[in-house]
């Protein structure tokens, strides 16, 4: 209702405008035509003026010649004898141009009819949208084409007819199972390389299978889809993180389901974070890269290229992959000093990253190399006080706990 509003009104002053200009015109035409026969009274009562002897011949015929260049002028003024005006059928025929222009162009692009929309009922029905799109099924018939294979099919052929022959008689395969992810994977056959994937987490059991196993099964659906986000494979993305918030893989796939959903409003917030939280290695950084400028502007925060977080190869980084503090390189590395040099060294890099993370926190890998490297330095004591506080910090986040337990048997700590 309100577009009908200011249209029309914006139509009003545009041909208000154009009547007034060709009224005034008209209004000239008939001061004009006035004019005219004021002279042709004027030429009559010359005449009669001769016959009444007021006038000589040769006054009455320098008379007659004024007011005739007169009565032309004005003559041509009018435009009478040649209908409506030059200048009004012009602006009149703007007018209808005008007007005719901006009907189709409407009914062309427009939608004729259609109500206005809050934003909250148009965010409704995406979201509507979204939970009504096609299934992953459907989604895979409609593939007219795969990824092109990654390995010589006539090579492995034999090998995966036997490997598949093998896990039927095996099914409880791990290492097997995984193998044949990859093969079929890299043959293309991406259905058969998450039902594959399926399988490996069923075997390290559904509830205990990390993350990064769950976002590999919804990345092969994704994949086997042609890239389309299935309701099915958003129910995998939401296990993964369930599990691991900060899982990469997870996290830029959920925000590829909300462009394609057209919430880019979620999409935006979900890969600039994942920018900030990622190295410069990350296989999700190059794909987020070509898309996210138009994302955000379609988001309303059209943030240039330049100023988003984007991890560089020469800079450290900050995120959930960087971590700093003490690697094992380091501690190798210290092989070569003397024992008091190397200890001395180590707990300096200890120390460090400890004040850190209780001043600033940081990501669990952090809090796992920091027990890790307690343990190497045979303090058991202080490595569990450090454990002890990191399932508090963490508490909740299955993934991080996961991380820190692995950390804290590594150092010989017991968690029970």
């Amino acid at each position: 209702m309100i577009f009908w509003l200011v249209a029309g009104a914006t139509l009003l002053v545009v041909v208000g405008l154009l009547a007034r200009t060709v009224f005034g015109a008209d209004a000239e035409q008939s001061g004009a035509a006035q004019d005219v026969d004021v002279y042709r009274d004027q030429l009559r009562e010359v005449e009669k003026d001769v016959a009444r002897g007021v006038l000589t011949p040769d006054a009455a015929e320098r008379t007659r010649l004024e007011i005739s260049r007169r009565l032309l002028e004005a003559d041509r003024n009018t435009g009478i004898g040649h209908g409506v005006g030059p200048r009004s059928l012009a602006i009149t025929l703007a007018a209808v141009i005008v007007v005719g222009i901006t009907i189709v162009t409407y009914l062309q692009i427009g939608a004729p009819g259609y109500p206005d929309l809050p934003l909250k009922t148009r965010i409704a029905q995406l979201e509507d949208a979204r939970a009504s799109r096609p299934s992953q099924a459907v989604a895979e018939e409609q593939v007219t084409s795969r990824p092109a294979p990654q390995i010589d099919a006539e090579d492995v052929s034999e090998l995966m007819t036997q490997l598949r022959a093998i896990l039927q008689q095996r099914p409880d395969d791990l290492r097997g199972h995984r193998l044949l992810v990859r093969n079929e994977a890299g043959l293309g056959n991406m259905v058969a390389a998450y039902t594959a994937q399926q399988r490996v987490i069923e075997i390290l059991g559904v509830n205990d299978a990390p993350a990064s196993e769950v976002a590999t099964l919804a990345e092969l659906m994704i994949l086997a889809a042609g890239g389309y986000v299935s309701p099915e494979a958003e129910a995998v993305l939401q296990n993964a993180l369930g599990r691991d918030p900060r899982n990469g893989t997870a996290r830029y796939y959920t925000g590829l389901m909300y462009v394609q959903a057209g919430r880019y409003d979620l999409a935006w917030p979900t890969w600039r974070r994942l920018l900030a939280d990622s190295t410069a290695d990350a296989p999700w950084l190059e794909p987020i890269l070509l898309q996210i400028e138009d994302v955000s502007a379609l988001a309303g925060d059209a943030t240039p290229l330049d100023q988003l977080p984007i991890p560089r190869a020469d800079e450290p980084v900050t995120g959930t992959g960087g971590l700093r503090g003490p690697s094992s390189d380091d501690i190798e590395a210290a092989g070569e000093m003397s024992m008091q040099d190397r200890i001395q060294m180590i707990q300096g890099m200890v120390q460090g990253l400890a004040e850190r993370l209780g001043s600033e926190g940081g990501p669990p890998e952090e809090w796992a190399r920091l027990i890790t490297s307690l343990g190497v330095l045979g303090n058991t004591d202080a490595a569990f006080g450090v454990y002890s506080e990191a399932i508090l910090v963490f508490e909740g986040d299955q993934g991080a706990l996961d991380i820190l337990n692995h950390a804290a048997d590594q150092a010989g700590v017991n968690p029970g």
